[in-house]
């Protein structure tokens, strides 16, 4: 086993978010090394069913990172390690509820690492930051680590993950919280519950098992770098382990783009989907055409090494689509106010 991996064995981590898309992997990957796990999660995106059973070494808290009752019930556990991955996600949800966007990712993320300042005793904080946050959408391609920030966001959840990663630098320079921010880029793979703030992939995969017409928001030329969970828990591991970590920010991402066109087109391949795509207008805070970062320097400090096969994922998905259908189904979050075919239903 590599020496990163060894190290969560007898570990007490925390995991913010816990019951979410990644949180869930996280957490099972955690366990699969023998580490106890505590898992602060309010549930508004999660799931306890996507979450081991009956598993001693699992302490689920249902709670919110902005209640400091339910901090200090997990601070009491002593985590060694915090993964904060509890955010209100993602852009549209936060156009439409900039105040619940402002407490959980902002304040939430305040109030976490002034109780991991006080508490005193870890050993490392990795965040999960954004790509879509930090980097402007005029930057040149591939983005990387050490381009300015943009001070004009296009959506609320932009503004508040670039404020939990602005926290996080102030907490290691300031109170020695050893902190470290990894930038998420579009993640995907097998944990993900559709719903209609939610990514595209699961969103496309739950219609395509309808039998429903995809619909492309824009001309279907945008891309996305879409990276597998898997990828990117193995990047976390890495970033709560390696000393080198500390207080640096990385890229996890798998560095190539995809055509939204080209993941329709194969979701219905894998789900015999006979549906024509359709196309809507592109919303105003979708300003970004393309998504593709480097992530030369996590492969240089963390040894990062993603899944260049797009497919392979998209597959693992699909088949985690069809183990859970029942709970997928009846887990799917679309508002009443969405048209039928963003509701997900004939």
């Amino acid at each position: 086993m590599d020496k990163y991996l060894k190290y969560y064995e007898g570990k007490r981590i925390l995991v913010t978010g816990g019951a979410g898309a990644v949180g869930c992997i996280l957490v099972r990957n955690l366990l699969g090394l023998n580490a106890s796990v505590i898992v602060l999660d309010d549930l508004s995106s999660g799931y306890t069913w996507n979450l081991p059973q009956n598993d001693q070494r699992l302490l689920f808290v249902k709670g919110d990172v902005v209640n400091e009752v339910d901090l200090k019930r997990v601070f009491n556990e002593e985590p060694q390690i915090i993964f904060h991955l509890a955010a209100f996600f993602a852009n549209q949800n936060s156009v439409d509820y900039p105040e619940r966007d402002l407490n959980t990712n902002a304040l939430g993320t305040l109030r976490l690492l002034q109780y991991s300042a006080m508490y005193g005793k870890l050993e490392r904080l990795v965040y999960s930051s954004s790509g879509c946050s930090i980097y402007p959408s005029d930057a040149p391609m591939p983005f990387k680590e050490d381009l300015k920030a943009s001070l004009f966001m296009g959506t609320p959840y932009q503004i508040t993950k670039m404020v939990g990663e602005l926290y996080m630098n102030y907490f290691y320079k300031i109170k020695g919280v050893p902190v470290s921010n990894a930038r998420f880029f579009n993640s995907y793979g097998a944990g993900e519950v559709p719903g209609q703030y939610r990514n595209v992939i699961p969103n496309f995969i739950f219609w395509a098992m309808q039998n429903m017409s995809l619909p492309i928001t824009g001309t279907g030329e945008e891309t996305r770098d879409f990276t597998y969970v898997g990828d990117i828990v193995d990047g976390l591991l890495r970033m709560g382990f390696m000393k080198e970590a500390i207080g640096e920010a990385f890229n996890l991402a798998a560095g190539r783009e995809i055509k939204i066109i080209d993941l329709a087109n194969m979701v219905n391949r894998l789900t015999s989907n006979d549906k024509e795509i359709k196309y809507l207008p592109r919303r105003k805070w979708d300003t970004k055409t393309r998504l593709l970062a480097c992530n030369e320097k996590a492969k240089k400090v963390l040894g990062f090494n993603p899944n260049p096969d797009f497919e392979v994922g998209l597959k693992e998905a699909v088949g985690w689509f069809k183990e859970n259908w029942e709970e997928i189904k009846n887990s799917a979050q679309f508002g009443p106010g969405a048209s039928s075919a963003v509701r997900g239903k004939s």
